[in-house]
């Protein structure tokens, strides 16, 4: 079972590397927002059925859905609010995230979300004054610098794209941070179809008023389909039954894998490449996130939030 729940969740590193792909053709054809809500809202067509059924469950109170400790239960009310604000800070990331691969390539975008990873020692820190370990902080310079070469190629010329999706990375922090706080309170798939209507109808309401229209056409049709289903859809569902039997360090190193298909699957599809200083920051950033996830193996029986992002 452990070994399966391994390859499970290297395959939904697989799709969230290369929904990079998708949401660059995407970005090419100037849909941001629209694309966003079109294909989070129907991830959330796909989740709700799943979602309903385990909200009956547990009477949407949370005291069936054994995550953790319920001596104080939560109310509707409480959850319904805290879908909001997972859902808003998930709108911002995904915007952000998908505007600036308009301006930056798939592998770059990948690379540049992965930093997530090590950004959340420093928010915990900032927020809850919770001690940061010293390898994350080994991992956050490795992480800057590997960025530094990635996005400008040795040269001081930061491209636009990158950093866009550097704050598209600061909130997917947060979005985790928030999960690991607080989502575990809740029944996660119900949660998560939650936030994923909030997040779509954001998009769709702030596209109706800034880009008004988005082409119907093949390619922006299989880009929606795509990362719907698989990307958010099929890779969320599979990553809840994955993380039930594979320790969080394990899940963590195979989800961090996703850098790395995101720029396999720029190079395949869309014929991007990397100069020799740009594979190098992939490299640092990669070595980064590892590192950043090494200090887990001395914590087990620790849930980590870093294993609890929901949403691409």
């Amino acid at each position: 079972m452990r070994l399966k729940a391994d390859l499970t969740l290297l395959i939904v590193s697989i799709f969230w590397g290369s929904a990079f792909v998708a949401q660059r053709v995407a970005g090419q054809m100037g849909s941001v927002y629209l694309f966003n809500g079109a294909r989070y809202l129907l991830a959330a067509v796909v989740v709700l059925p799943f979602a309903l059924r385990a909200g009956r469950a547990s009477n949407w109170t949370g005291q069936a859905a054994r995550l953790g400790d319920f001596s104080n239960p939560i109310s509707r009310q409480e959850q319904y609010q805290w879908m909001f604000i997972a859902g808003f800070v998930l709108f911002l990331g995904s915007a952000f995230q998908q505007l600036g691969v308009v301006y930056t390539t798939a592998g770059n975008a990948g690379f540049i979300t992965s930093l997530y990873v090590v950004l959340v020692p420093i928010v915990l820190f900032i927020i809850w004054r919770e001690k940061a370990h010293w390898i994350s902080i080994i991992a956050v310079g490795l992480a800057g610098v590997g960025a530094f070469f990635l996005s400008t190629g040795g040269r001081f010329e930061v491209r636009t794209g990158d950093v866009l999706e550097l704050v598209s990375a600061l909130f997917w922090t947060l979005h985790v941070v928030i999960l690991g706080k607080y989502a575990s309170k809740f029944e996660a798939i119900a949660f998560s179809g939650g936030q994923l209507i909030v997040c779509g109808i954001l998009n769709v309401g702030v596209g109706i008023f800034v880009e008004k229209s988005m082409p119907l056409n093949f390619p922006l049709l299989g880009a929606i389909i795509y990362t719907s289903f698989f990307s958010l859809g099929l890779c969320y569902t599979l990553q809840i039954w994955a993380q039930r039997h594979t320790p969080p360090a394990d899940a963590a190193l195979l989800l961090s894998l996703e850098s790395v298909f995101a720029v396999l699957s720029g190079w395949l599809v869309l014929d991007e490449r990397l100069a020799a200083i740009q594979i190098f920051g992939c490299v640092l950033i990669f070595v980064a996130v590892l590192l950043s996830q090494f200090k887990e193996w001395n914590l087990r029986g620790k849930m980590d939030v870093t294993h609890l992002v929901e949403g691409r």
